[in-house]
């Protein structure tokens, strides 16, 4: 496999990973969360919401905006990380871009196909003052984050595979300083004969 299709295949694994993982872990909170929340540790509950706005529940009240503006969103990153996966971009950009796609994809699924008026399931609520969130939202800020840190650190360029010396001996002029004379004139042991 060439390294176009090998990045192409990450791309759409890792997407699909996100996808797959987000998608049963709503399906999981809405029949298990549905009697009520559940403490997990500390300050971090899973509680069952629904979230017209946009990732961390940011602009709620403008489902309609907001679902024209994910899908054009969406497929801006899928045609992007398409164009980067084919262009040879590094790996862990390839990983961010996936993580991206799938987070995106995965909450704009859930406004065409879950039936709850466009809403989004969030489920994550780690502390009070930090808005509910799921699976796809976490992937998406962690894809942002990398491909950030990616574009801004340059990539560190190969090292130059150091040339292999010529042995002594093995080029023209040693192995003419080293021939014998050949010819009438050459006395037995490689010397003239005056």
């Amino acid at each position: 496999m060439n390294p176009a299709r090998r990045r192409s295949a990450l791309l759409v694994g890792v997407a699909a990973a996100v996808l797959a993982l987000d998608q049963w872990t709503k399906s999981w909170a809405q029949q298990d969360l549905s009697s009520g929340p559940r403490h997990v540790i500390g300050p971090a509950y899973l509680v069952l919401t629904y979230n017209r706005g946009a990732a961390f529940s940011f602009g709620t009240g403008a489902s309609p905006v907001v679902a024209a503006v994910a899908v054009g969103l969406v497929l801006g990153v899928v045609f992007y990380s398409r164009r980067r996966a084919r262009g040879g971009a590094p790996f862990l950009v390839i990983v961010a871009l996936g993580l991206l796609a799938g987070g995106a994809v995965s909450n704009l699924a859930d406004r065409f196909f879950r039936h709850h008026h466009g809403d989004v399931v969030d489920f994550v609520s780690l502390v009070s003052w930090w808005p509910t969130f799921n699976v796809a939202d976490a992937s998406i800020t962690v894809g942002a984050l990398t491909l950030a840190i990616c574009l801004v650190v340059p990539e560190r360029p190969h090292a130059p595979v150091p040339s292999v010396p010529a042995r002594a001996g093995t080029s023209g002029a040693g192995a003419r300083a080293g021939r014998a004379p050949s010819g009438p004139n050459a006395a037995p042991g490689g010397n003239p004969d005056h």
